[in-house]
Protein backbone atom coordinates (compact mmCIF):
# COMPACT_ATOMS: atom_id res chain seq x y z
CA UNK A 1 0.00 0.00 0.00
CA UNK A 2 3.02 2.54 0.84
CA UNK A 3 4.50 1.86 -2.33
CA UNK A 4 1.52 2.61 -3.99
CA UNK A 5 0.61 5.86 -2.36
CA UNK A 6 3.99 7.51 -2.81
CA UNK A 7 4.00 6.38 -6.58
CA UNK A 8 0.66 8.09 -7.00
CA UNK A 9 1.72 11.36 -4.73
CA UNK A 10 4.62 11.32 -7.32
CA UNK A 11 2.77 10.81 -10.46
CA UNK A 12 0.52 14.04 -8.93
CA UNK A 13 3.10 16.02 -8.51
CA UNK A 14 3.16 16.27 -4.62
CA UNK A 15 5.57 18.00 -3.09
CA UNK A 16 8.16 17.90 0.14
CA UNK A 17 7.08 14.25 1.02
CA UNK A 18 7.46 13.04 4.19
CA UNK A 19 6.99 9.50 5.49
CA UNK A 20 6.48 8.81 9.06
CA UNK A 21 6.92 5.65 10.86
CA UNK A 22 4.12 5.10 13.29
CA UNK A 23 4.32 1.17 13.69
CA UNK A 24 4.66 0.90 17.77
CA UNK A 25 3.98 4.36 17.93
CA UNK A 26 0.40 4.84 17.09
CA UNK A 27 -2.72 2.17 16.86
CA UNK A 28 -4.28 4.10 13.81
CA UNK A 29 -1.94 3.18 11.62
CA UNK A 30 1.54 1.78 10.49
CA UNK A 31 2.78 5.30 8.30
CA UNK A 32 1.87 8.81 7.82
CA UNK A 33 2.31 10.37 4.89
CA UNK A 34 2.59 14.30 4.79
CA UNK A 35 2.69 16.20 1.49
CA UNK A 36 1.42 19.68 -0.44
CA UNK A 37 0.21 20.75 -2.76
CA UNK A 38 0.82 24.42 -5.04
CA UNK A 39 -3.16 24.87 -4.65
CA UNK A 40 -6.47 24.15 -3.45
CA UNK A 41 -7.37 22.43 -6.68
CA UNK A 42 -4.03 20.47 -6.43
CA UNK A 43 -4.60 19.29 -2.81
CA UNK A 44 -8.19 18.00 -4.23
CA UNK A 45 -6.92 16.26 -7.19
CA UNK A 46 -3.87 14.69 -5.43
CA UNK A 47 -6.22 13.42 -2.37
CA UNK A 48 -9.07 12.14 -5.10
CA UNK A 49 -6.55 10.48 -7.47
CA UNK A 50 -4.89 8.98 -4.41
CA UNK A 51 -8.23 7.68 -3.26
CA UNK A 52 -9.06 6.39 -6.66
CA UNK A 53 -5.89 4.04 -7.57
CA UNK A 54 -5.91 2.49 -4.59
CA UNK A 55 -9.56 1.50 -4.60
CA UNK A 56 -8.58 0.38 -8.55
CA UNK A 57 -5.49 -1.51 -7.38
CA UNK A 58 -6.48 -3.18 -4.00
CA UNK A 59 -10.48 -2.76 -3.59
CA UNK A 60 -9.81 -0.25 -0.96
CA UNK A 61 -12.15 2.24 0.08
CA UNK A 62 -10.80 5.33 1.29
CA UNK A 63 -12.13 8.12 3.37
CA UNK A 64 -11.33 11.28 2.65
CA UNK A 65 -11.46 14.01 4.99
CA UNK A 66 -11.40 18.06 4.27
CA UNK A 67 -11.93 17.70 0.24
CA UNK A 68 -14.54 20.76 0.31
CA UNK A 69 -12.47 23.64 1.62
CA UNK A 70 -8.99 22.14 -0.46
CA UNK A 71 -6.59 23.24 2.10
CA UNK A 72 -5.73 20.34 4.17
CA UNK A 73 -7.58 16.95 2.96
CA UNK A 74 -7.13 13.67 4.92
CA UNK A 75 -7.04 9.91 3.31
CA UNK A 76 -7.49 6.97 5.08
CA UNK A 77 -5.93 4.23 3.55
CA UNK A 78 -6.22 1.84 6.31
CA UNK A 79 -2.27 1.26 7.79
CA UNK A 80 -1.61 4.33 6.19
CA UNK A 81 -2.96 8.00 6.63
CA UNK A 82 -2.38 10.94 4.22
CA UNK A 83 -2.06 14.13 4.87
CA UNK A 84 -2.29 17.00 1.89
CA UNK A 85 -1.89 20.21 2.60
CA UNK A 86 -1.46 23.58 0.72
CA UNK A 87 1.69 24.75 1.93
CA UNK A 88 0.80 27.44 3.98
CA UNK A 89 -1.35 25.28 6.05
CA UNK A 90 0.88 22.71 6.31
CA UNK A 91 3.44 25.19 7.94
CA UNK A 92 0.71 26.47 10.64
CA UNK A 93 -0.01 22.68 11.37
CA UNK A 94 3.48 21.60 11.76
CA UNK A 95 2.07 18.19 11.68
CA UNK A 96 5.86 16.48 10.84
CA UNK A 97 6.87 18.07 13.76
CA UNK A 98 4.10 17.22 16.42
CA UNK A 99 4.83 13.29 15.48
CA UNK A 100 8.95 14.02 15.39
CA UNK A 101 8.32 15.45 19.19
CA UNK A 102 7.13 12.18 20.39
CA UNK A 103 9.68 9.85 19.13
CA UNK A 104 11.47 9.27 22.14
CA UNK A 105 15.43 9.63 21.53
CA UNK A 106 15.18 12.02 18.08
CA UNK A 107 16.09 15.44 17.40
CA UNK A 108 16.44 15.62 13.79
CA UNK A 109 13.20 16.53 12.02
CA UNK A 110 14.54 15.09 9.09
CA UNK A 111 14.85 11.90 10.65
CA UNK A 112 10.87 10.80 10.05
CA UNK A 113 11.75 8.31 7.58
Amino acid sequence: MLALILSSLEDDKAEDVVTIDLAGKSEMADQMIVCSGRSSRQVSAISEKLADRIKQETGYISKLEGKGPGDWVLVDAGDVIVHVFRPEVREFYQLEKMWQAGVPGSSDPTSLT
